[in-house]
């Protein structure tokens, strides 16, 4: 696509990057056909081939409008289109650049402001977190429709994590919401890895991925929280830590691209780079070791549903669904599972209507094959998927703990 950027834009830090990127787009269209709100809302601007048009005209010096803010707020940032782009356009980080200059230039208002910055706040801060959580489940009956879907009835208590054991030794992201929301999860992946002679290795000082500030408005906020983590694991990477593991597929996606949003700091570039070269989701550290050893055996009827950040993001698809295969877990036939739940991290908060009726969508689609249970690989899924309160929900890590002899 032939573009050329404004003398204002080719100030901008990433500036080349976003030139690159808007030239690779052919603008066939191929993307809006896998496109989860152009497939809803049936609006151009609504879909891939569209948004990437608005951040071209901001770009060249068009002004930036609410309604252009609007149509990149609508996306999911799910990556379908990048899955299926012939051309290989990197879109999901010329819509994070497209977003910068948008919302440098127009003016939230308060509801919004105060909202995203509620988020922030709240999300990131696993022990604040985890307090609101649980004065909700409390207040519950009392709570605004919107949040009272968000707030789970039960959380299940985690099981007792192995001791640090092993020679082989990983490190684990322990998230900021998935501790409150479903805390078992990585006591369940520990314990599946201490069964293969792995350890976890602890860094208390790691917190959340940064990808939630980086998404809502704060992307030096979201860098920030990078390059605190990097330092939290950098003693255990140098003590021979073989893998940065994450259960959660959103957060594993951010990291693996602490080496290219980092990549012109010059404190931090060979670190994170070393950091993303590390992070592994879960299935792919499981998918090398001999499972027989596990000696799972279930039949249990299950639906998984492949995370947006597992399947287009990290390019994982189908590797959870061998892994269960293999253990003896009955898989149902899941439709159009190439498609977003509608969670994409906090959307499901700032785009509520859509992300119910995607949700609603992903729900149907998971259930036609009449499941005892619905899998997932992220904990934003998980949550968003069970709030309709149908069929229970789970992190496939603990399914294949519950079987474990």
């Amino acid at each position: 696509m032939q573009t050329t950027l404004s003398e204002h834009a080719r100030q901008l830090p990433r500036a080349l990057e976003a030139e690159s990127i808007l030239r690779s787009c052919v603008h066939c269209g191929f993307c809006n056909a896998t496109c989860p709100t152009y497939q809803l809302l049936g609006d151009e601007l609504d879909g891939p081939r569209g948004r990437i048009y608005l951040i071209k005209q901001v770009l060249e010096g068009n002004e930036a409008t609410q309604k252009t803010q609007q149509h990149l707020d609508r996306c999911l940032s799910c990556r379908n289109c990048e899955t299926t782009c012939p051309s290989g356009v990197d879109y999901h980080n010329l819509l994070d650049i497209g977003r910068a200059v948008v919302d440098a230039q127009v003016p939230r208002p308060l509801g919004q402001r105060l909202l995203r910055e509620g988020l922030r706040s709240v999300v990131p801060n696993a022990g604040l977190f985890k307090k609101l959580l649980g004065s909700g489940q409390v207040l519950r009956a009392w709570l605004p429709a919107p949040l009272q879907i968000k707030v789970p009835r039960q959380v299940p208590a985690a099981k007792p994590r192995p001791a640090t054991r092993h020679t082989r030794r990983v490190l684990m992201l322990e998230g900021c919401v998935q501790p409150g929301l479903s805390p078992n999860t990585n006591a369940a992946a520990a314990r599946v890895l201490d069964r293969l002679g792995i350890s976890v290795t602890a860094a208390p000082e790691a917190g959340c991925c940064g990808a939630v500030d980086y998404h809502l408005d704060a992307q030096a906020g979201g860098l920030d929280r990078a390059r605190r983590n990097i330092d939290a694991w950098w003693p255990a990477i140098e003590q021979g830590a073989e893998a940065i593991v994450q259960t959660a597929s959103g957060c594993g996606a951010f990291i693996k691209d602490y080496g290219h949003l980092l990549a012109s700091d010059p404190a931090y570039a060979r670190k994170a780079a070393t950091v993303s070269a590390l992070a592994r989701d879960l299935v792919e550290v499981l998918r090398d070791e001999p499972l027989e050893k596990l000696r799972v055996r279930s039949n249990q009827r299950l639906a998984f549903h492949c995370p947006c950040t597992l399947q287009h993001a990290q390019k994982l698809a189908g590797a959870v669904e061998a892994i269960l295969a293999s253990l003896g877990f009955n898989l149902t036939l899941v439709p159009d599972s190439h498609l977003c739940c509608g969670s994409a991290g906090t959307y499901s908060l700032t785009q509520p209507e859509l992300s119910r009726q995607l949700r609603d969508n992903k729900l149907q689609a998971l259930e036609s094959g009449h499941p005892d249970v619905i899998a997932t690989a992220n904990i934003g899924c998980q949550s968003h998927l069970d709030s309709a309160g149908r069929t229970p929900v789970r992190h496939w890590i603990e399914l294949v703990e519950a079987a474990l002899p």
